[in-house]
């Protein structure tokens, strides 16, 4: 038997249910398999609202990562277009999505995958500041794409160094001269 954290010890359930009522409470079984099984005294409503609260908290934390698509088109692209579409990458990567990066092939471009993977490494040396790969480029029928994430950003130093003294030494205390 438990009571805000305090173990009360082992005791019948007519005496549980008894000091359950005298605190205006409920008994709730919240160990069965334990020998012996292990009740708690709360106040049962009160104990699901909370949970269904931090159920909705940890929802909202968290959030899908969606694959977004920017399409560079051909791979005759203008440098300007790539510039432009390298923002809105990072746009998205900044949203947390992965992003598939595709250029497709016209007509005879599909002799040469070399340049379409040439473009798509460029592109990705404009962005990998931001980004890291999660697919190298590959063909997908007359286009080729890959995938980049989101990179892991490292925590900017913000302690200054003044906090570098040992935390387990009292502070100097400034000395009085009454003496």
């Amino acid at each position: 038997m438990i009571r805000d954290g305090d173990q009360l010890g082992i005791m019948s359930v007519d005496d549980a249910q008894r000091l359950a009522d005298d605190a205006d409470l409920d008994l709730v079984e919240v160990a069965p398999t334990a020998d012996p099984p292990v009740c708690r005294l709360l106040d049962y409503g009160k104990f699901k609202y909370e949970q269904a609260k931090r159920e909705r908290e940890s929802r909202r934390g968290s959030r899908s990562v969606e694959l977004r698509e920017v399409r560079l088109g051909s791979v005759k692209i203008s440098q300007h277009d790539l510039d432009f579409k390298s923002k809105t990458a990072r746009k998205l990567l900044g949203g947390g999505d992965k992003v598939k990066i595709s250029v497709r092939f016209r007509a005879r471009e599909i002799t040469h995958p070399e340049v379409g993977r040439e473009l798509l490494d460029k592109f990705y040396a404009m962005i990998e500041d931001v980004a890291k790969i999660d697919r190298n480029p590959n063909m997908e029928g007359r286009s080729m794409s890959m995938i980049v994430e989101p990179a892991k950003q490292e925590p900017a130093a913000t302690e200054p160094a003044a906090d570098a003294s040992p935390t387990n030494e009292p502070a100097a205390q400034p000395v009085s001269e009454s003496a």
